[in-house]
């Protein structure tokens, strides 16, 4: 993998985006922004779409880098930047699992600690792959970049080690 690249990393809420992205990031060196770290505040407030926007393309406008996160309403202005895609599409048991797993736990990708499991926070992850996945797959459609599309952790983690 070239070392210049502009890598967007995606999927549902606990499949391991984040996890994905610092280990591409390490094996990589490319710089890793979380979207998430962009759009929620230490006090668990977020900033405006405005505010969030412009800090997006400040890192669009970058050389090179990793970007992991969702957030659906600026993936099409994400892809017009990237050259590759990293979709990991688990199923909804993994991600579930995912998010459970993380609960009381410290992240850099995350300016809080998540206490509980929140209800709203599961129903949309619930939906995810009736909501969500049909529009991602359908930028991905007229994407020009690479796309790599994992179905589960252990692709995912043999990518790692055998393609960076």
């Amino acid at each position: 993998m070239k070392q210049e690249r502009r890598i967007l990393v995606i999927g549902c809420p606990g499949a391991g985006k984040s996890t994905f992205a610092r280990t591409l990031q390490k094996k990589t060196g490319l710089p890793l922004y979380y979207l998430d770290m962009l759009f929620h505040r230490a006090d668990k407030t977020t900033v405006t779409d405005e505010e969030f926007d412009e800090q997006l393309i400040t890192i669009l406008n970058k050389g090179a880098w990793i970007i992991d996160g969702n957030y659906l309403r600026t993936l099409s202005m994400r892809l017009e930047y990237a050259d590759a895609v990293f979709f990991l599409d688990y199923p909804l048991s993994v991600c579930l699992d995912g998010v459970r797993s993380r609960i009381g736990q410290k992240r850099e990708d995350m300016p809080w600690i998540e206490e509980e499991f929140d209800k709203e926070f599961e129903e949309w992850i619930r939906k995810f792959a009736g909501e969500q996945k049909p529009v991602i797959e359908d930028l991905l459609g007229s994407f020009d970049g690479e796309v790599y599309r994992f179905c589960s952790r252990s692709d995912a983690e043999k990518f790692l080690k055998e393609e960076v």
